[in-house]
């Protein structure tokens, strides 16, 4: 159990970077779920698209919105698939644009929202199509614009807050399928199905219920880690188990602070 100079076997964290059977399961899911492409439409007006189904995606919490858009070069249809907001329903109309008006499941720039807009799938950099406040019941909320500056701050799904640029995009109202963590998984069989269509990351056995040729923290008369759990960002793979690189270590007192600047 000691520091060790003796070589043990690969652990399970340097097994995991090799891929193989720790490879995430795509091949039912539907797609990369993301915002239009940033075009002239939602640059200086906007566009119309239907909701033509609302659908599960294996290993994602909240629900997907395929949404049928008319192409603005060429006689056919553009087909997207947005993370569906609460309410949305198939057959609705969504407008996507500048010139959109306010309602649930449309996609405007941030700054032309009022402040207290509750959004989600908001973009951090002008065009990345959807990147914070996806997952499931998330939301943000536009807090203050500077139009100056261009620059709006916006209130992150975990209260803390970032500035991004005023004409990032994000869809309207909060994100579908909240509540889901609520619901306690009483038995092992719930786990298993839902890590099934993720990846392989459980059942996951402890280091310290290990023999010490498996893992740093394994062996000894007793269950316990023998020493610090903390451990450095630039330690070798064989021996970074624990809290890396941890800013600060035991229980998180008191209430949260939110910087509000």
């Amino acid at each position: 159990k000691g520091g060790g100079g003796a070589m043990g076997r690969i652990i399970r964290g340097q097994r995991k970077g090799r891929g193989s059977v720790f490879t995430a399961n795509t091949h039912h899911r539907k797609g990369p779920a993301r915002l239009r492409t940033f075009d002239y439409a939602e640059r200086h007006g906007y566009i119309k698209g239907v909701i033509s189904e609302i659908c599960h995606d294996p290993g994602r919490g909240a629900p997907i919105a395929k949404v049928t858009f008319r192409d603005t070069l060429r006689y056919k249809h553009r087909k997207e698939r947005f993370i569906a907001a609460e309410g949305m329903y198939s057959g609705q109309f969504v407008y996507c644009g500048r010139k959109a008006v306010l309602a649930i499941g449309n996609v405007l720039p941030i700054g032309s929202m009022p402040e207290g807009t509750v959004i989600c799938n908001i973009e951090q950099k002008v065009g990345d199509r959807g990147s914070i406040a996806r997952a499931s019941g998330t939301y943000g909320l536009i807090v203050a614009h500077n139009p100056d500056l261009g620059i709006t701050r916006v209130k992150m799904p975990s209260g803390s807050k970032k500035i991004v640029p005023s004409s990032c995009r994000a869809m309207v109202g909060q994100i579908a399928g909240g509540g889901r963590t609520e619901k306690p998984m009483l038995k092992a069989g719930v786990s298993y199905h839902k890590y099934k269509v993720k990846r392989n990351c459980w059942p996951k056995v402890r280091g310290v219920a290990m023999n010490p040729v498996e893992h740093p923290h394994g062996g000894g008369n007793h269950q316990h880690i023998g020493m610090p759990s903390t451990i450095k960002r630039h330690t070798p793979a064989g021996r970074k188990v624990g809290l890396i690189a941890a800013r600060r270590t035991g229980q998180l007192k008191g209430t949260q602070k939110v910087d509000d600047k």
